[in-house]
């Protein structure tokens, strides 16, 4: 898989990964507007344009990545196990995603829902899945 920002002057390549997940988290929900809806890239993705990424540690165990350009989102990096979490929306030309969980559900707001059917993972469950 491959996304850009905005302005393409950062590139992310990463191996194919079909799910995504919607983050509905306080911090996510002020870094976009809303639910952050991501993919896990894992460890070994490939970031071009390293001189256009400001990274800002939002928390002990993680930073995120935003093109100093164009303001693009670009990741959620976990730094424990160096994974990256890719918001879907950059991989413009990839199909066939499925939407698979709702992590954070119980920070998430009344005024929305999603139709789909997910699994749902509440604050403390994804604290003990990811041993943040």
């Amino acid at each position: 898989m491959k996304g850009t920002c905005l302005c393409e002057s950062v590139t992310i390549e990463a191996n194919d990964a079909k799910e995504f997940e919607a983050c509905h988290c306080g911090i996510c929900r002020r870094w976009g507007g809303g639910p952050l809806l991501a993919v896990h890239c894992g460890a070994d993705v490939v970031i071009t344009g390293s001189e256009s990424i400001k990274s800002y540690a939002s928390s002990e165990w993680a930073d995120r990545g935003f093109c100093v350009n164009c303001g693009t989102h670009l990741y959620y990096h976990l730094k424990h196990s160096n994974e990256y979490i890719v918001p879907l929306g950059l991989f413009q030309s990839e199909s066939g995603f499925r939407f698979k969980q709702q992590i954070f559900i119980d920070k998430k707001p009344d005024c929305y829902d999603f139709a789909n059917q997910t699994e749902h993972l509440t604050e403390q469950q994804v604290f003990e899945k990811f041993g943040a």
